[in-house]
Parts: C-alpha cells; structure tokens; sequence
C-alpha cells in the first residue's frame, strides 16, 4: 500500500463512528421528554450498570462515516437529535459529530455516563450527565471533575434503586450545590424503587430536583427501536 493510499485509508476512518442504530421516537426523559427526537445510538460502553436496558449496544454494531449520519437524521426531518449509547463518548470522534449535528440546526443533547470528560464537547449541546449511584455498580467510575464543567444549559441525573441510593444522591447533590449549575433529574429503577415512594422522598424533602419518568418505557415498555 502506497503513502496516498494510507493516507486516504485513515482520513476515511477518521470521519467513521461504529453506530447500533439510528430510529424516530419521542423522547422519554429529561427536559426535551415528549419531543419527537432521532436517536443516534453509538456502539460500545466501559461500563457495566446492573440495570442497564441497552446491553445491545455493547458490542456490534457498523461502521458509517459520518456525512451518512448526518444524511439519515436529515431524512427524518425533526428538529430534536440525542446522541446516546452505550457511552458514546467511548468513541473520539463523537465530538466532531455532535459538532456538525449543531452546526446542521440541530437541537442537540449527549446522553453520557460521566465517568468519561465532557470538556470537549460542544457548548452547543446539553449535555445529561448520569451520576452513577452505589446500586448502579459504578460508582466508582463517577469522574467528579465534570460537575464543575456543568452549566444551566446541562442536566444531571440519578438513577436511583432504593433509600441508600436516595439518600446518597441527595448528599452529592447537597455536597456540589448542583441545582446552583444545572437541572437535576431522579429517576426511578425500574423494578427496584416504587416510583411513588421517590416521589414521596422528594416531596417530603422538599428537593429541588424533578422527578421523572421514562416515558418511552410507559409507552413501548423495552421495544427496540421505540
């Protein structure tokens, strides 16, 4: 192979994220729940949550460059784009694609785990970082410099298993004065915290947090694709 040949075969790489998959829906959670939103599921995560529901994008997955990316978002015509996982800031050039889904008018958020930086990411983006809690089996990966990072523009959630989970949560939240810098969401594990039993610890609290729901899940349940 020549030196323009390699020359070419890493520009293309270059320009290639490893995608699960890419579907129309409304969004079900956070400050954009109800907006009809594509989802651009990227492969891969260095992470392990007990409740994770989107083991799927763990591995697999296809490489497409990113100008097809943006040609099939383009085709769905809504204004609203998350680019989710997996963690896709596993993936270096999940910048570059958050870049240019801004620069295309999009309305852009990250769904990411924040064990990883969030510093290069678009300002441009809202950025919903989940804090992982001590049920989730992660917490350890928590990458705590991100939180001052964090503007109104940004949101935190916590997905929450139980009371010690709860109260953990409600400590950091304390802790980093985080409803000083962002939105702050708790969410309710499916099938290991009675949803009204946080909404009653949040009342009762009088948290400045907003609980919510996954409305896709209340909708569809776990059907890919919804």
């Amino acid at each position: 192979m020549n030196a323009v040949t390699t020359d070419a075969a890493v520009a293309a790489a270059a320009d290639r994220l490893k995608l699960t998959e890419i579907f129309l829906s409304l969004q079900g959670e956070a400050r954009d729940a109800g907006w009809p939103t594509v989802f651009v599921r990227l492969t891969g995560c260095p992470l392990r949550c007990q409740y994770c529901d989107t083991a799927y994008a763990f591995h697999g997955g296809q490489w497409r460059e990113i100008d097809a990316i943006l040609d099939e978002v383009a085709g769905y015509g809504v204004r609203h784009v998350c680019v989710t996982g997996g963690e896709p800031l596993a993936q270096k050039r999940c910048i570059v694609l958050l870049r240019r889904l801004c620069d295309a008018g999009y309305r852009v958020s990250l769904e990411t785990s924040g064990a990883l930086d969030i510093g290069s990411v678009d300002p441009r983006v809202s950025r919903v970082l989940d804090i992982k809690t001590p049920g989730s089996a992660e917490a350890h990966r928590n990458r705590w410099e991100n939180l001052p990072l964090l503007t109104a523009h940004d949101q935190v959630k916590f997905v929450l298993c139980g009371r010690t989970d709860y109260e953990w949560a409600r400590d950091v939240l304390r802790e980093h004065a985080l409803p000083a810098r962002c939105e702050v969401l708790f969410s309710p594990s499916n099938d290991e915290l009675d949803a009204r039993e946080l909404a009653d610890w949040i009342v009762a609290d009088r948290l400045p947090v907003r609980f919510q729901m996954q409305l896709h899940k209340l909708l569809w349940n776990d059907e890919p694709g919804r």
